[in-house]
């Protein structure tokens, strides 16, 4: 896994020098070429709703057993938080506070040596009128005190002192004041153990503490970053080594495969519900090739089309008409964070052709007729299938989140616990006398195709070889039978009993059966005589093979074959009367999912 991100880091040419790393500043303090402060410019992108400001690719950074190396007071240099910069805090700032804005304006006095100009915003930055003008501006715009800033010369070139190369060198030296030279070779630092680096293999000392990784605070990460390889506790340590040689890398890997990382994160994430999901390709996919991207649902044209680009694409790598994507590989990392640790939930690699291929499989899996039986439902948004596990995703389980995922990616069975809380969520809209879920139903349906039911289909299955399934159609046209024969009645056949029958079918369903009797003679004697006609249809699939006891599996068929029964119902049978009507049965269509 550090060996792909590397190598991601170095084909896109991503910033990865050790003391270097791309930050994002909201706000830049204005001055002109002698210091003199002119305003404050808000670097928010107004085209892009939530802007979080401009992204410098190349600052500097400090990691922090740097920070506690330099002192008391220690800041990084150049773009810093508004509270470190401009004095700009909640309260009154203190002391500690005070010592970290000299050591920021401090670093900028000595790189004045070359950035002359640096010097004067120094001075800005220590001038008491100065400062107050800009907490103004930074007050009047709403500014936090953690917000970064960064600088601006009027008429110089760059625009931003953080754009130009040179102050690089100078940072560099300063580094190795605080004891982190990466160009010092091995053999001049006196006791230097080198141990194998866990990506390139090479004898390196590792880096004592390894860097953090940011954009994991929405699902459980913290704000200022976290670890990738963590061992604090001694408990977690091994054969003498302390902190991150546990699991070493060098300095420059550990600089690489953060930078990846943290692209990643930033440009090419998607949250689940507790975790997050990067994945990238060996080779550059275009988005609108990207299959992962047609399962998450980015856009309503996604959703719509996502089976058939599927199916186009493989067909096109099939014939050798994308010969480029034929020897592709993908790469899938599922994150969360937890403690200030990142925690790899799954990883996953594979040919890009095969994951096609799957993806494919995952929505045919999962389609289903519609519930007004006219064609089938749209395919479902990743999102949408999560969603029908429980009644709000915050309820979801981490671990099974991110099994569906994989199930997704890998076609792997549907996790039995998936099943039995989509089987769960449907009762309870049955008995409700809720519309009924086309994510909710496919995914019931795709949790017996993949356990190798070859005779599920979308669509009404007269065929299937269960009597649970015939059972549960049986359930649906007692029914319809009660609605034509009572149309006005308060609970029906539904809420009384279905929850019994989809357990016990042979205890209930004799009983309604005989019941329907009384039904069928409030019924015109054609209209009784096509009931009576499907009612033994189905009885001759079920002969006398009724279930006492259903499992849960069984239970799920019970419901695909009651919610098939209603879906064929609806879509308008011809009655005796040779006028098409739609059977009344079970909850009412609605436009919506």
């Amino acid at each position: 896994m550090l060996d792909h991100l590397v190598s991601y880091a170095r084909t896109h040419g991503l910033v990865a020098e050790p003391g270097f790393a791309p930050k994002t500043a909201r706000w830049a303090i204005l001055c002109d070429p002698a210091g003199a402060f002119q305003e404050v410019l808000d670097l928010a992108d107004p085209e892009e709703k939530g802007s979080p400001g401009k992204t410098f690719p190349r600052c500097p950074e400090l990691s922090q057993p740097e920070i506690k190396r330099g002192g008391s007071g220690c800041r990084h240099f150049l773009v810093d938080s508004a509270d470190v910069v401009a004095l700009h805090a909640a309260d009154a700032p203190d002391a500690k506070l005070h010592a970290k804005h000299a050591y920021f304006t401090g670093l900028l006095r000595q790189a004045a040596e070359v950035m002359p100009r640096l010097a004067g915003v120094a001075a800005m930055l220590d001038d008491e009128a100065s400062q107050q003008a800009i907490r103004d501006q930074l007050l009047a715009r709403k500014a936090k005190p953690t917000d970064k800033v960064t600088f601006a010369i009027f008429g110089e070139s760059p625009l931003y002192p953080v754009e130009s190369d040179a102050w690089h060198d100078w940072w560099r030296r300063f580094r190795r004041t605080l004891g982190t030279d990466p160009s010092v070779p091995l053999a001049e630092k006196e006791g230097a153990p080198l141990v194998r680096c866990l990506a390139s293999g090479e004898l390196v000392e590792p880096v004592a503490t390894q860097p953090k990784i940011a954009g994991l605070s929405d699902v459980g990460g913290l704000a200022m970053g976290d670890v990738l390889a963590s061992f604090k506790q001694e408990a977690f340590c091994s054969y003498g080594f302390v902190q991150a040689a546990n699991a070493p890398v060098s300095e420059q890997i550990g600089a690489e495969y953060r930078a990846a990382l943290n692209h990643l994160l930033r440009e090419h994430s998607r949250r689940l519900v507790s975790a997050k999901v990067v994945h990238w390709f060996k080779e550059r996919v275009p988005p609108e090739d990207d299959p992962l991207r047609w399962l998450a649902g980015s856009d309503e044209q996604d959703e719509l089309n996502a089976q058939q680009r599927a199916r186009e694409l493989l067909d096109a790598i099939r014939t050798g008409k994308r010969p480029s994507l034929a020897g592709n590989r993908y790469y899938s990392l599922t994150l969360s964070g937890a403690s200030g640790r990142v925690m790899i939930r799954d990883w996953m690699e594979g040919q890009f052709e095969d994951l096609v291929e799957r993806i494919d499989a995952w929505f045919a899996h999962l389609s289903i007729v519609r519930r007004d039986g006219r064609g089938l439902a749209p395919p479902p948004k990743f999102f949408a299938v999560l969603g029908a596990l429980v009644r709000d995703l915050k309820e979801l389980p981490a671990p099974l989140e991110t099994a569906m995922w994989r199930v997704a990616v890998r076609r792997e069975p549907i996790p039995r616990q998936a099943m039995a809380q989509a089987l769960a969520r449907m009762k309870i809209d049955i008995l409700g006398n809720e519309t009924l879920n086309h994510a909710r139903v496919g995914l019931l349906k795709a949790f017996h195709v993949r356990q190798g039911d070859r005779q599920m289909h979308p669509n009404l299955n007269e065929d299937h070889p269960e009597p649970a399934y015939h059972c549960g159609r049986l359930m649906a046209v007692l029914a319809a039978l009660q609605e034509s024969a009572l149309p006005n009645v308060g609970a029906g056949v539904v809420q009384r009993y279905y929850a019994a029958a989809s357990s016990t079918p042979a205890l209930v369903l004799g009983r309604l059966v005989r019941t329907a009797q009384f039904h069928l003679n409030k019924l015109k004697p054609g209209h009784a005589y096509w009931y009576e006609g499907r009612l033994a249809n189905i009885w001759s699939r079920i002969r006398d093979h009724v279930p006492p006891t259903l499992s849960l599996e069984e239970q799920s068929l019970f419901a695909l074959g009651y919610y098939q029964q209603i879906a064929s119902d609806r879509a308008g049978i011809v009655k005796p009367d040779s006028q098409e009507t739609e059977v009344a049965a079970g909850p009412k269509e609605t436009d919506h999912d």
